[in-house]
C-alpha cells in the first residue's frame, strides 16, 4: 500500500524522529511511504482559538496537498482529528462547500487506527526491553476514540513490560493553548499526572501525541527522576535480537 505521511508542524519542528519511526515502521511492513511537500499545519490550533478564517485557509493548503492519496497516516492524534471531526465544521463555518468535499474524500488515520484497522496486525516485530506505561491523549481517547488500540500494539511489542498508569483517562493539562492561558492549571495538572508516572516505576512513558510527552517531558526532566518520554511509534520502531 502507498501511505502518505502527515507529520504534525509540532513534531516536525521539535520531535522530528517521530516522523522517521513511522517511516521505518510501515517500510519494514512492506508499505511504500511518501512525504507530500505541500502540507504545512493542519489548522487545529487556529480554529480552537478563534482564527476561523486561517483555519480554513490552512485546511485548504493541507487537503490540497493530500489530494487524490489512499491514505494519510498521522503520528499526531490531534492532527488526524482535527481532520476528521474540525474540518467538516470549518467548512460550514466559511461557507466552503469544495473544502467540506475536499475534507470527506480524504481517509486520515492515526498511526494506531491504521495498523490496528487498517492493516490487521498487532505484533509489528518490535523489541522494546523497558517497562513502559502509556498516557492516552485526550484527543485519542475522546475525539478519534482510539481504545486500546495502542495498548494491544504494546503488548505485542517483545521485552516491554507494560504497566497501567492510575488514572490515565485525567488530562494531562496541555491543551495547546490552554497551557499558556491558564498556567496554574495546567501545571497542577501535569503535577497529577507525573506522579501517577512515578508511582508506576515506568522507566519511559509514552503517547500517541508528541504535544502531551512534551509537557510531561518537561515537567519529568524537573524532577529528575530518570523516567523517558517516547512516542509509541519510537518504541513499535525499534527491533532487536529475533
Amino acid at each position: 500500500m502507498r501511505v502518505a505521511l502527515s507529520v504534525a508542524c509540532f513534531d516536525d519542528a521539535l520531535f522530528p524522529d517521530t516522523g522517521k519511526a513511522v517511516t521505518a515502521l510501515l517500510e519494514r511492513l512492506g508499505h511504500e511511504v511518501a512525504y507530500p511537500p505541500g502540507q504545512t499545519c493542519c489548522g487545529q490550533i487556529h480554529w480552537t482559538t478563534g482564527y476561523h478564517r486561517e483555519a480554513a485557509d490552512l485546511a485548504r493548503a493541507y487537503t490540497a496537498a493530500f489530494e487524490g492519496t489512499e491514505v494519510v497516516v498521522a503520528a499526531s492524534a490531534s492532527c488526524a482529528a482535527a481532520v476528521r471531526d474540525a474540518y467538516p465544521r470549518i467548512a460550514r463555518a466559511s461557507r466552503d462547500p469544495g473544502l467540506a468535499r475536499a475534507a470527506e474524500a480524504l481517509t486520515v488515520c492515526e498511526l494506531t487506527e491504521f495498523l490496528v484497522d487498517v492493516l490487521g496486525v498487532t505484533d509489528v516485530g518490535a523489541y522494546f526491553p523497558h517497562r513502559v506505561t502509556y498516557h492516552p491523549s485526550c484527543q485519542s481517547a475522546r475525539t478519534l476514540g482510539v481504545g486500546d488500540r495502542p495498548l494491544r500494539l504494546l503488548r505485542a511489542v517483545r521485552g516491554l513490560d507494560l504497566v497501567d498508569l492510575p488514572a490515565a483517562g485525567e488530562c494531562c493539562g496541555f491543551g495547546g493553548a490552554f497551557a499558556m492561558k491558564n498556567a496554574d492549571v495546567s501545571v497542577a495538572m501535569v503535577a497529577d499526572k507525573v506522579r501517577h508516572i512515578r508511582d508506576t516505576g515506568a522507566d519511559v512513558v509514552c503517547a500517541v501525541d508528541n504535544s502531551c510527552l512534551a509537557h510531561i517531558g518537561g515537567a519529568l526532566s524537573r524532577l529528575r527522576g530518570g523516567v523517558r518520554t517516547m512516542h509509541l511509534a519510537e518504541i513499535l520502531a525499534e527491533t532487536g535480537p529475533a
